[in-house]
């Protein structure tokens, strides 16, 4: 026999209960009248952006992507639905009118930010980096009397943040590894 979560037992008896109040409310509303369900609403399950544990969590969002609602995902096995205060200030967080929605620029040397398009940030990112790489590329190292291949890019390094999950960091950690990045953390390890 098939177990229910508690979270699906929830959603049931919404939906039960809603199934039995829905004919009186359509006919308080005024009988044939249409009588507008319910918003349109998303949900996803996340990880919570602010420390290294790997929270889970169920993040509902509107028709314009707002997020509306932010819950613990019981079916993390790290927090099993509870959340600390700064996971519920998510929402906070993505809805605040002091966030950035456009890449902004300050040139070398220059006292003002600029805004700029995100085709012109990731072309640019990608020039630097290719630049970078290029000028600070080692092929060979010697050792004693031979040449060892050690093909690495000593220019830059990559730092994880505490919001990489396990599959955002083993993809960073490919794509850094084939730039030939050899200074690879994570700050779960600082």
């Amino acid at each position: 026999m098939p177990q229910l979560t508690r979270r699906q037992f929830l959603q049931v008896t919404a939906a039960v209960s809603g199934s039995l109040l829905l004919p009186s409310a359509a006919q308080a509303a005024g009988g044939d009248k249409k009588f507008p369900l319910h918003k349109k609403i998303g949900e996803g399950v996340t990880i919570c952006p602010y420390c290294s544990c790997g929270c889970g969590l169920v993040v509902a969002t509107d028709e314009t992507g707002h997020i509306v609602n932010v819950e613990g995902d019981p079916e993390n096995p790290i927090n099993r639905g509870a959340l600390d205060p700064k996971s519920i200030a998510v929402r906070q967080l993505s809805n605040s009118p002091l966030r950035l929605r456009n890449v902004m620029y300050r040139a070398p040397g220059a006292t003002k930010w600029e805004e700029k398009s995100w085709d012109w940030a990731v072309s640019e990112i990608a020039k630097r980096v290719k630049k970078t790489r290029d000028e600070s590329f080692v092929r060979t190292v010697k050792v004693g009397d031979k040449d060892v291949p050690v093909n690495r890019a000593e220019g830059f390094a990559f730092i994880g943040g505490a919001a990489n999950n396990t599959e955002d960091c083993y993809l960073a950690t490919k794509l850094m590894r084939s730039l030939g990045v050899v200074y690879l953390e994570h700050q779960a390890r600082l």
